[in-house]
């Protein structure tokens, strides 16, 4: 097809931007804010060109009311505003396709844009990988979280509106974005949506009505459904009878349905040697582990599960005062949220101070975030971990000595193997799938460290709108972020040996924007703190975990 993603931006208006930035902005809202930056000086820039050239005021002016009224309303409130991944997305699309919009739009004048905006040596400009990235996050919120992409595109989420709704060109550049990225069914879903805005508008776009209708056949073509696009193709040569692929589609399709049709009429007549009724009524096919755990972990992350009686009957809150001298003088409130294993919030556990002084440290070593690879041990970026993240030492910072601390006296372990305090913030649509904090048996990822992960401290810097949470989809548990809390747990059994049941993961977030830090604890320096028992655990005992409950069910 030719309505594929045009690389003419990088070669006219972005080639001399995009050895500014290693892309990954999608990773971090934090990467995001500098793009407001970029945002306003494509304000100054146009405002200076549309003054030299006032034939072309009408297409231009457009573009900037759209420009203007988005970059108010972000700096009315940044981080709410970025928070929405509608908007983020929007941002990084005004910031790369739309620029081409405005390059066709100004043609003679594209050489003085250029000479504008490449003395911007402070600017950073997203790219493709970062248009794709927030294309599938809002996807990922879409499945996640069961929005309609009808409410996603009028700037709703669960019923609440936190944008201005989607353009056709919005829904035109996501449904593109995410063709490209073959993922069909999401495509067809907003180029639906862009043709509906598209007849509404009435809007001069650089795409036209038959380049959504063919994106929309082609996808219904490459899920299966020949017939539909058997049915957009014919509607695409009622209004251009010349199209050239769509004349050459049409006897494609008639040939597909032909034979689709005789070997049904075969099957009837019994020539395949199956019966037709069995080859009707086959049983649907039987769910992965991996698919019956996504399930689990999506029902967590929208909060349609809760804990049975027989766990929150055994659920209680009390003043942490034994663990350390110094909580005699300031106790830790504590909550158990699951006992058996025990999984703990504490509050109050960071000030305001050092989470500013924490962020303040982290941003300028962000990196995008890695997982260890279970074969060679390495750290390597992996799709299903969207943020970036930072680490910082207790000798670089009294704060991130005093949190080490902290975390020493509240968890009664000694910090001799701890890692470093690792800062992670969460992307747009930012999330982390089902996985352990420890290295299972077969994995050699902590070989060079003081032994495995034996807990972990998750602290929260944020507190985030809507998702975000914190799930462990054995237990049934969500854990929702707090500012200042910190939720805690042992990832071993006291054998030493890993525990499934910590298994866990990071919701994708839906409105706002999620910061965390990690102190991980390591074995060494444990051994009288937290010894081994009589009875020895391996990593495949599964523990007796009542089922949770279904919220409608009450």
């Amino acid at each position: 097809m030719a309505l594929l993603l045009r690389f003419t931006i990088s070669c006219v208006l972005l080639s001399c931007h995009w050895s500014w930035t290693n892309a990954e902005l999608f990773t971090a809202i934090s990467d995001v804010e500098p793009l407001l930056e970029t945002h306003k000086r494509i304000i100054d820039d146009l405002d200076e060109y549309i003054l030299k050239e006032e034939e072309r005021l009408n297409v231009l002016k457009r573009h900037l009311k759209i420009y203007k009224r988005e970059h108010e309303i972000a700096m009315e409130d940044i981080p709410n505003y970025l928070g929405n991944p509608i908007n983020a997305f929007t941002l990084i699309k005004r910031l790369t396709s739309d620029l081409d919009h405005i390059e066709h739009s100004i043609e003679i004048g594209t050489d003085y844009i250029k000479n504008l905006t490449v003395n911007h040596a402070d600017v950073k400009y997203p790219t493709l990988e970062d248009l794709a990235g927030a294309a599938q996050a809002l996807t990922r919120l879409q499945e996640t979280y069961h929005l309609e992409v009808s409410e996603l595109a009028e700037g709703r989420l669960n019923g609440v509106n936190y944008s201005a709704p989607m353009s056709a060109g919005d829904c035109y550049e996501l449904g593109k974005a995410l063709y490209n990225e073959k993922d069909y069914t999401n495509a067809l879903a907003w180029m639906t949506e862009a043709m509906r805005k598209y007849k509404e508008e009435n809007q001069p776009y650089l795409f036209k009505e038959l380049d959504i209708m063919e994106y929309i056949g082609f996808s219904h073509y490459l899920l299966g459904d020949v017939k539909s696009a058997l049915e957009w193709t014919k509607k695409m040569l009622s209004l251009d009878p010349k199209h050239e692929r769509a004349r050459g589609n049409v006897p494609h399709y008639n040939k597909i349905i032909s034979e689709d049709e005789e070997k049904l009429r075969r099957r009837r007549r019994g020539d395949t040697g199956k019966d037709l009724e069995e080859e009707i009524t086959q049983k649907p096919p039987t769910l992965t582990p991996y698919a019956k755990e996504r399930k689990v972990y999506e029902k967590l992350c929208r909060g349609e599960v809760e804990l049975p009686q027989e766990i929150t009957k055994t659920l209680t809150c009390r003043y942490l005062t034994e663990a350390h001298p110094f909580l005699r003088l300031a106790a830790v409130k504590m909550e158990y949220m699951y006992r058996n294993p025990d999984i703990v919030v504490f509050y109050d556990v960071l000030t305001d101070q050092e989470i500013d002084h924490i962020k303040k440290m982290a941003k300028p070593r962000f990196k995008r975030a890695t997982v260890h690879d279970p074969k060679t041990g390495e750290l390597v970026p992996a799709h299903y971990r969207i943020s970036k993240s930072g680490w910082l030492k207790d000798e670089e910072s009294s704060i991130v000595a005093r949190v080490s601390r902290r975390v020493a006296h509240f968890t009664g372990l000694s910090m001799t193997s701890a890692e470093e305090l690792q800062v992670v913030n969460y992307g747009i649509g930012g999330h982390y799938e089902p996985h352990f904090d420890f290295a299972r048996k077969q994995e050699t990822a902590f070989g060079k460290a003081n032994g495995n992960r034996i807990a972990t401290v998750l602290f929260y810097m944020s507190n985030v709108a809507q998702g975000g949470a914190t799930v462990f989809t054995e237990l049934g548990l969500s854990v929702f972020p707090v500012r200042g809390a910190a939720v805690y747990w042992l990832n071993l059994h006291p054998s030493g040996e890993g525990d499934l049941a910590t298994r866990h993961a990071a919701c994708p977030v839906l409105t706002g924007s999620k910061w965390v830090c990690n102190k991980w604890i390591h074995q060494g320096g444990q051994e009288l703190i937290h010894p081994c028992n009589l009875e020895y655990q391996p990593e495949s005992m599964r523990r007796k975990i009542p089922r949770p409950i279904p919220k409608s069910s009450r």
